[in-house]
């Protein structure tokens, strides 16, 4: 078994506010500790990738901020307090500041790190 902390997590994309700290957890799956700021639109970054949006599925909890997601099928509004479950093609913009955390299928997720950190380097 493996356990982690924000603190603990190493720093996997850090820039403009935005901070993600990413660890394997076993399973196959990595937890990820999130931060966006107001305004951050992650939509530049993920273009290149299959409709211009993350294909990774995501489980989390939304613990500050509003979070708007862009997908094929239309924006969803996310809010502190909510569990979420967000599906492969969406593309996160805070309308607040924002921190999460999710687990990821840990392959998934790091083919859009480093999608990301390529765009955004």
């Amino acid at each position: 078994m493996t356990a982690t902390t924000r603190n603990e997590a190493p720093v996997a994309i850090e820039g403009g506010g935005v901070e993600l700290r990413m660890q394997e957890v076993g399973g196959g799956m990595s937890v990820a500790f999130v931060r966006f700021p107001r305004g951050a639109d992650m939509a530049p970054a993920l273009k290149g990738l299959p409709d211009g949006l993350c294909q990774c599925p995501h489980w989390g909890y939304l613990f500050k901020g509003r979070l708007r997601m862009r997908t094929a099928g239309g924006d969803e509004i996310y809010e502190a307090g909510q569990a979420f479950y967000w599906a492969p093609g969406h593309a996160p913009e805070a309308l607040e500041d924002c921190e999460y955390v999710d687990f990821s299928p840990t392959k998934e997720f790091n083919e859009v790190v480093n999608h990301l950190k390529a765009q955004m380097g």
